[in-house]
């Protein structure tokens, strides 16, 4: 591979390693580590059952100052505000993320979209991985090839992997293509969607009871589309305005029986 000599260090901050819900201490000190060794700084974690914890400060060796500036989360959608785009790291392929991709492609994907602002690697818990939920809030799903016989690959040789080919992927460009365009925010698409499953609700199309099945299926059909923050405004506009006849239509109803 090609090396240039001024790859710009901003991409590398920009790129957040996410944890969620990690069993052992253990594994977020060697995943501190493993980031450390390529680069990589910005660690966030998602509800970690121990930490701090003197065995992740062991595991972690000379990365402790990636643990003591860790960023601790209650929830997922926390961990991702401000981004433009997030990867769920699977072992398997799931129908809730229509967009597979290997490693290299997501280093490169990644390393574009950063140039913009903030990007996101999700791993889920050691022994259940990533939950439907939690990938819901993804716009992509990596896969690393593994001995289709013993798929198990552990949490911090995980991130090892997808840090190694960011590193490699970014030492080889000076520059990137720019961003295709400026893309909603997780957060933006989480207002987004708590607003449309509202709507869908209170227009009766959507059983607010068990609102998840649906939900989850328009989430993959938005996140085909990489929503641009225009298209989210544009989106909500119309979702205000059927609100709004909706509500015209009731208060008119309620108006006739009196």
């Amino acid at each position: 591979m090609k090396h240039t000599d001024s790859p710009d260090p901003k991409l590398l901050a920009n790129i957040r390693i996410v944890l969620t819900r990690t069993s052992h201490p253990g594994n977020i000190g060697a995943t501190a580590r493993a980031m450390k060794t390529m680069g990589l700084s910005q660690l966030y974690l998602v509800t970690p059952a121990v930490f701090p914890n003197s065995q992740a400060d062991a595991m972690a060796a000379s990365a402790g100052d990636l643990l003591a500036q860790a960023h601790v989360c209650a929830t997922l959608a926390e961990a991702l505000a401000g981004t433009t785009l997030a990867l769920g790291v699977s072992a398997r392929r799931r129908d809730i993320v229509a967009d597979v991709l290997t490693p290299p492609e997501a280093a490169t994907r990644l390393l574009t979209e950063a140039q913009a602002g903030p990007v996101a690697l999700v791993f889920g818990n050691e022994t259940s991985g990533m939950s439907n939920e939690e990938l819901g809030l993804c716009q992509g799903l990596v896969t690393i090839a593994a001995n289709p016989d013993y798929t198990s690959l552990n949490l911090a040789a995980a991130v090892q992997v997808l840090s190694y080919e960011i590193r490699q992927a970014w030492r080889g460009h000076a520059s990137w293509p720019q961003p295709e365009m400026d893309a909603a925010t997780g957060d933006e698409l989480e207002r987004f969607y708590g607003h449309l499953e509202a709507a869908l609700a209170e227009l009766e199309f959507l059983n607010p009871g068990s609102p998840s099945k649906l939900m989850l299926k328009l989430r993959r059909l938005f996140a085909r589309t990489r929503l641009a923050k225009e298209e989210v405004n544009i989106l909500r506009g119309i979702l205000t305005a059927a609100q709004g006849a909706q509500r015209a239509a009731v208060k008119a109803r309620n108006h006739d029986v009196e």
